[in-house]
């Protein structure tokens, strides 16, 4: 009996150490090492074509690493298994945007705003690319309305303080875009957008 305990105390502690020196994909890709993590993903892709989580990992890293034909093609393949994962939505509207396809890019943001939980981690991601997308399209209003949710949902990134500042400049709203600079460079005091809107808008305010 004692024989077979460390036996199977031996087999538990070996299993143990496998499973910790497995590649964790989620871990590279928060680490930035996307190559390495789309390689992982891969597998376990082949290993099981239904595994979601590795297809979300899997489109992440290849938007990070700047692959985004293939991103948006693993994310369509993805959504033929999981059509209702929020996950996928999202990522699919950020390799639509990073390809210059705004009309699709809004369009899955949208339904990922509109089946995502408010509390979602990317949806502040969404308003913002929502917001990108209508000032390339010209369209300031808009603009403001996503930058401003955008910066409403995640009010610490001076970016999109910056951005949605100059949604609001270009919209004709100078005192609400210079409250917007403002915020950005009390985030970022190297943020040189913002200080350069902050110069054009308080000189219309004059």
């Amino acid at each position: 009996m004692k024989k077979l305990f460390l036996i199977s105390a031996f087999i538990f502690l070996i299993s143990g150490i496998f499973a910790q020196s497995k590649p964790d994909a989620l871990v590279l890709y928060r680490n930035g090492n996307y190559p390495e993590a789309i390689k992982i993903c891969e597998q376990e892709i082949i290993t099981n074509p239904k595994n979601i989580d590795s297809y979300c990992v899997l489109c992440w890293s290849l938007v990070r690493n700047r692959q985004y034909a293939e991103a948006e093609v693993r994310s369509v393949e993805a959504r033929k298994v999981a059509p209702n994962d929020v996950r996928l939505m999202e990522v699919l509207g950020e390799a639509k945007y990073y390809q210059g396809k705004n009309n699709e890019a809004l369009e899955m943001f949208r339904t990922y705003i509109a089946n995502a939980p408010a509390n979602a981690a990317r949806i502040g991601n969404a308003y913002y690319y929502m917001g990108e997308i209508y000032i390339r399209q010209g369209k300031y209003q808009h603009a403001d309305i996503s930058m401003t949710t955008a910066v409403y949902t995640e009010p610490l990134v001076d970016l999109w303080w910056t951005r949605c500042g100059y949604a609001r400049e270009m919209a004709g709203s100078y005192a609400s875009a210079l409250d917007a600079y403002s915020k950005a460079i009390e985030l970022n005091a190297s943020q040189a957008d913002a200080a350069r809107g902050k110069e054009r808008v308080a000189a219309r305010l004059r």
